[in-house]
């Protein structure tokens, strides 16, 4: 593997952020990068993008939420998206950018980060619970919210 290193997104990588693609099977589980993006332009008080690059290829993209005084307590630092490319899968980017995430939360403070997703065949709950995230036994809506205390 190549050393991963997570980058900001600009005006000259924007446009090959929103190209990238997870797994057809994954497609249902989380959102494009492009609607990430967008989420983040509105958001960007507390919205935390980042594109993950292993040399000079872009291998994937992540997006925490830091918003301490979110009346919900699952929002307050939350890892929103993790979507690695499909070729580059199963080579550690996707917990590279997870222990990168956990590791700003611990810079500003937080004290835990906490996860979702839809249960189901193509899930990514396994991936999040080997790396310690354990359910709380909240639902957001229809996903299963889990926690990693730092």
């Amino acid at each position: 593997m190549t050393t991963p290193r997570l980058v900001e997104v600009t005006v000259d990588n924007v446009e090959d952020a929103c190209e990238l693609k997870v797994a057809k099977h994954q497609r249902d589980y989380v959102a494009p990068v492009a609607c990430s993006l967008a989420e983040a332009y509105v958001q960007y008080d507390i919205a935390w993008p980042r594109l993950i690059y292993a040399g000079k290829k872009l291998v994937g993209f992540v997006m925490a939420a830091f918003d301490p005084d979110n009346p919900t307590d699952y929002y307050r630092s939350y890892l929103w998206r993790l979507n690695i490319a499909a070729k580059h899968q199963k080579k550690g980017y996707g917990r590279f950018a997870v222990e990168e995430v956990l590791a700003e939360a611990r810079r500003r403070g937080a004290e835990s980060v906490t996860v979702s997703w839809m249960p189901g065949k193509h899930s990514p709950g396994p991936f999040y619970e080997r790396l310690g995230f354990q359910p709380t036994g909240e639902m957001d809506d229809e996903e299963i919210v889990a926690r990693i205390r730092l």
